[in-house]
């Protein structure tokens, strides 16, 4: 009878929900009592919990009941995400004829990076597909960009090595996140699997956050002494570029 309560709950309380987020008007809570047929009472304290997740929100003054701050950030993130794919893909395309290798752009995620889009090697031999993929940060150059500028907490204690060259005691991680702000883009070697390398680098949107990052990805077979640093400078250009697409101005902020 409990399970049944509770699912009961479950369903009423995505019904008011999907009301409030349809709604052509915000509706007050006794509207959205009339229109769904429950009681004021259930649909107060149903509301109340939604409120609580921040799932809805009551304005101030008039009651009003609208999407709350959870369902706002999902849809900015969503409408982000689509942003970066159409504005990166000119600056994954010029990283792409220039080096020949592999290129994505990422985002940081809770405990991960979540890959948006690619551009393929040229070379039969090149790395994967990582669209829709995500991969643990502490190996992935990408991940060094996100915990380096903030973008994800940096995890206290020793990390769990992924390949044999990751690093994974705190204080060379941190001493590596220090490079990583210093010069402007990551590295990383035989960290994420044995014979890949990559190197990325920060996008910035007009608050100054880093919200993504751009790589260039390859296998170790092609990899010669200079090149990191070459591809490196030339993905922070990139990615620069792109967050001044985004409305990011460090002249105001002050560089990066």
């Amino acid at each position: 009878m409990a399970t049944q309560t509770g699912t009961q709950s479950i369903d009423r309380a995505a019904q008011l929900l999907v009301q409030v987020v349809e709604s052509g008007a915000p509706p007050t809570l006794g509207e959205l009592a009339e229109r769904t047929g429950l009681p004021k009472s259930t649909t107060s304290r149903l509301v109340g919990a939604l409120e609580r997740q921040g799932l809805i929100q009551r304005d101030t003054g008039n009651g009003h009941l609208r999407p709350g701050a959870v369902l706002q950030r999902f849809a900015r993130r969503e409408t982000r995400d689509a942003d970066l794919v159409e504005l990166g893909a000119e600056a994954l395309d010029r990283l792409a004829a220039e080096s020949g290798e592999t290129i994505n752009i990422g985002i940081p995620t809770p405990g991960a990076v979540e890959q948006l889009d690619q551009r393929d090697s040229r070379h039969y031999l090149g790395s994967t597909n990582w669209v829709g993929r995500s991969v643990p940060p502490h190996g992935s150059a990408l991940g060094k960009v996100f915990f380096a500028f903030g973008a994800l907490p940096v995890p206290s204690g020793r990390l769990e090595p992924l390949a044999p060259a990751t690093i994974v005691e705190p204080g060379a991680f941190a001493r590596e996140l220090e490079r990583v702000r210093a010069q402007g883009y990551a590295t990383a070697v035989d960290e994420l699997e044995p014979g890949l390398w990559a190197v990325a680098a920060p996008v910035r949107d007009d608050t100054g956050a880093v919200i993504a990052a751009l790589s260039i990805s390859g296998p170790t077979v092609r990899l010669r002494d200079g090149l990191l640093d070459e591809l490196g400078r030339l993905c922070r250009r990139e990615a620069d570029a792109l967050s001044t697409h985004l409305g990011h101005d460090d002249r105001k902020r002050g560089a990066a």
